[in-house]
């Protein structure tokens, strides 16, 4: 069964796409990855959507608007990869998160927006989409939802291993035999692209190969309040995301850190202490876990200053991207959908428990049929023990 998978992220700069062929054999799945692309959003899009998120106060009407203009980015998307590397069986799109609902430590709701009848409509593909509300809905985060992925792949390692995400929200999964905990750790970029868009550092709205970072200095006082914040205390499960880590909260830190912090912070030395406040929390946390191997994915892997600071920080962890395992590190979120896609449409739960703090596994999402008749294959007893991919 070929599946799309297809997501923006919390980076909101543009839409995932991977194709992936499954196969079942013997109790292990195994996919093919084919084409995988990531097209921006149009500027003007983008700085409409970035206007509209929370903190900042949106009408329905606008809702409504980027709701179709989102739908119809993620439509095109699905038809350039379908040109380029064949029909798919099933299209699944995440769409782009607007808000997490998170109140008292816990998820209350989620709002992805990007009308999956546009893709449908331009593909004659069903699209199964709104994958996270019924995880919310069974008690749990619906995040991080790449973690059923990260159990079927991660297995095997002796000693545990955990499976980092480095997107706007740094999120990793942790894997011991048959034991599986995920959750949102804190910002990986969302602090740091806010900054470097807001202030017009660069054109790209991030740190390119962290040249900013490397060469600002980092500001201790302003590392000390940012480390205070309540939620890195939190205990898994958890989840959050640009509700809490946005603009503001960035300059309510330096409000904080006053002329403790030794003058004026410029943005060169601001990127850089938000930079470690990313390797702080993560190597932290994956201290905690007590995993011998952290597997990377997500932009923030594409960051040596991260990546180092990392390496350095865990100097017994072996450090290395996600492309080891065949998932490459841009496109594994893409690919976790289009799992999630197989999942669903075999019957099979695309969640684990330990994975989102929900009651019980759950098979995830909404259909919208294509063209045709809506036609699933045969369900499935029991789900793969095992995920291989290739490309």
């Amino acid at each position: 069964m070929k599946v799309l998978g297809m997501i923006s992220g919390t980076s909101h700069d543009g839409i995932d796409v991977a194709v992936v062929d499954f196969e079942l054999r013997g109790g292990v799945l195994h996919g093919r990855v084919g084409h995988t692309a990531s097209t921006p959003y149009p500027e003007e899009l983008r700085a409409r959507l970035i206007a509209a998120l929370p903190p900042a106060p949106a009408t329905l009407a606008e809702v409504c608007v980027l709701d179709t203009l989102i739908g119809q980015c993620f439509a095109e998307a699905a038809a350039a990869a379908i040109a380029e590397g064949g029909p798919a069986d099933l299209i699944v799109s995440h769409g782009q998160t607007v808000f997490h609902w998170v109140e008292g430590a816990h998820a209350r709701g989620t709002l992805q927006i990007g009308q999956p009848a546009w893709i449908a409509e331009r593909t004659g593909t069903p699209v199964l989409s709104d994958v996270r509300i019924r995880d919310i809905a069974a008690g749990g985060h619906g995040a991080p939802l790449v973690s059923v992925l990260d159990g079927l792949l991660l297995g095997a390692y002796d000693g545990g291993a955990g499976a980092l995400n480095l997107g706007g929200i740094a999120n990793m999964t942790v894997v011991r035999g048959t034991e599986l905990y995920a959750y949102d750790i804190g910002p990986a970029n969302a602090l740091i692209d806010a900054v470097v868009t807001g202030r017009g550092l660069n054109a790209r709205g991030f740190d390119e190969d962290g040249r900013i970072a490397a060469s600002g200095r980092v500001r201790p006082r302003l590392l000390e309040v940012l480390l205070d914040e309540p939620y890195y205390r939190l205990a898994p499960p958890k989840s959050t995301g640009k509700e809490l880590f946005h603009p503001g909260y960035v300059e309510e830190a330096l409000a904080r850190a006053g002329g403790a912090a030794g003058g004026e912070v410029g943005d060169a030395d601001l990127v850089a202490t938000l930079t470690e406040l990313t390797v702080r929390t993560v190597a932290g946390d994956v201290r905690a876990a007590g995993v011998n191997t952290l597997v990377v994915s997500g932009g923030g892997c594409r960051n040596p200053v991260i990546m180092d600071g990392l390496r350095s920080a865990l100097p017994a962890v072996d450090v290395r991207p996600s492309d080891d395992l065949g998932a490459p590190a841009d496109d594994k979120e893409a690919i976790a959908f289009a799992l999630i896609g197989w999942l669903s449409a075999h019957g099979l739960p695309g969640t684990v428990p330990g994975g989102t703090g929900a009651r019980a596994a759950r098979v995830l999402g909404t259909l919208t049929p294509g063209a045709g008749p809506l036609v699933l294959p045969a369900p499935l007893a029991g789900s793969p023990r095992a995920l291989v991919l290739t490309r």
